[in-house]
C-alpha cells in the first residue's frame, strides 16, 4: 500500500473516498469494498483521503471525540482491506479555509486525479462545511469524475458509526462494539519500560505505549494479545490512571499475560479487549490491590476459556 503525505500529486486516475475512517467499522468497510470494485473500472488504485489530526481536534479540542484508532492502526487496517493508496492530509485551519470548489479542484482533481469519488450520505466539505453531495455531483460533471454516496450500513440493530462504537465502548459493551467493528476492539503499541510494580507483586505486565491520552475504554478487561510467537495470548489488562499507585497519573495500558514471563520490551503488540471485568478502583493498600488482581486474573481465565 502506498502512503503519501503533504500536497497530493498522483500520476494516474484514481477512485477516491474521503473521511476520517476512525475505527474502520463495518460502514467504512462497506465503502471500501465498493471503492475497490469501482477502482477497477477507472483503471486506478482504490484511494483513501484521510485527515490528521481529526478536524475537531483543531477547531473544538475540548469536545473532540476520543480516538478509536491511532494513525498507524488505521493504516494497518486499511491495508488489510485492500486499499492501494492512502493520502494523509495534514488538517490545518488554512486547509479548512479552502472553498468547496478549491477543495475539489486542487485536492481531488489536480492532486489525486479522481475519476470516481465515493462519500458517506452525510458528507460535507470545504470552508464552513458549505459543500454537500449535490454540490459534489455538480463539480463532478464540471471536472470529469463520477460522484456516488454510500447509504447507511446497520449492525447490531443500529447505524454503524464511530460514535456508536465509542458509546458501546464507554458502556463496557465489548460485544456490541465488536459487532459494529466486525472484529474485537483493539489497541496496538510498542512495549515500553514501566515502574516494575507488577513484577514486584507477582503479576508482571507489558506496558503498551498509548498514542493518545484519551482512550475510549477504561477499566479492567479480559484480553488476547497478538504479536507473540503464538497466534494470540490470553491475559488481563488494566487501562486507566492506576489511582492506587499514581493519584494523578496519565492513562496507561498494562497487560498481564498468563503463564508468560519474558522480556517484551520493544515488541509491537495488539491487545484485543474481549470482556470488561470491572471499572478501575482505588484500593486502601497494596494487599487489597493484589487480592483484587488475583480475582480479576481468575475471572479473565474463565471467560477466555469459556
Amino acid at each position: 500500500m502506498i502512503i503519501t503525505h503533504g500536497w497530493p500529486a498522483a500520476i494516474r486516475p484514481n477512485a477516491v473516498t474521503i473521511g476520517n475512517f476512525d475505527g474502520v467499522h463495518l460502514g467504512h468497510q462497506a465503502m471500501l469494498a465498493r471503492l475497490t470494485a469501482r477502482a477497477t473500472a477507472v483503471g486506478g488504485l482504490p484511494t483513501v483521503l484521510t485527515f490528521e489530526p481529526h478536524p475537531r481536534e483543531i477547531f473544538t479540542p475540548q469536545d473532540a471525540p476520543t480516538r478509536l484508532t491511532s494513525l498507524r492502526e488505521k493504516l494497518e487496517i486499511l491495508k488489510g482491506l485492500g486499499v492501494g493508496h492512502v493520502h494523509v492530509c495534514r488538517f490545518t485551519k488554512a486547509f479548512a479555509a479552502l472553498s468547496p470548489e478549491d477543495f475539489v479542484r486542487r485536492i481531488l482533481v489536480d492532486g489525486l486525479k479522481a475519476r470516481y469519488v465515493l462519500v458517506g450520505d452525510d458528507f460535507r466539505f470545504g470552508a464552513r462545511r458549505a459543500g454537500d453531495f449535490d454540490m459534489l455531483m455538480v463539480y463532478g460533471e464540471k471536472y470529469g469524475f463520477k460522484a456516488e454516496a454510500m447509504h447507511t450500513v446497520e449492525a447490531a440493530g443500529q447505524r454503524a458509526s464511530s460514535t456508536a462504537v465509542r458509546e458501546a465502548l464507554a458502556g463496557g459493551d465489548m460485544a456490541s462494539a465488536a459487532q459494529l467493528l466486525g472484529r474485537p476492539y483493539s489497541i496496538s503499541g510498542r512495549v515500553v519500560g514501566g515502574d516494575q510494580i507488577g513484577r514486584k507483586i507477582g503479576y508482571p505486565t507489558a506496558n503498551i505505549l498509548l498514542k493518545h491520552n484519551r482512550p475510549p475504554v477504561k477499566g479492567v478487561f479480559a484480553v488476547r494479545v497478538q504479536g507473540l510467537a503464538s497466534p494470540d495470548w490470553p491475559g488481563v489488562a488494566n487501562l486507566g490512571t492506576r489511582p492506587s499507585v499514581h493519584p494523578n497519573g496519565n492513562p496507561t495500558l498494562e497487560v498481564h499475560l498468563f503463564d508468560l514471563d519474558r522480556n517484551l520490551y520493544g515488541h509491537h503488540l495488539r491487545v484485543e479487549f474481549l470482556h470488561k471485568l470491572r471499572d478501575e478502583a482505588k484500593f486502601p493498600n497494596f494487599d487489597a490491590l493484589v487480592a483484587q488482581i488475583g480475582k480479576d486474573a481468575e475471572l479473565a481465565r474463565e471467560l477466555l476459556n469459556a
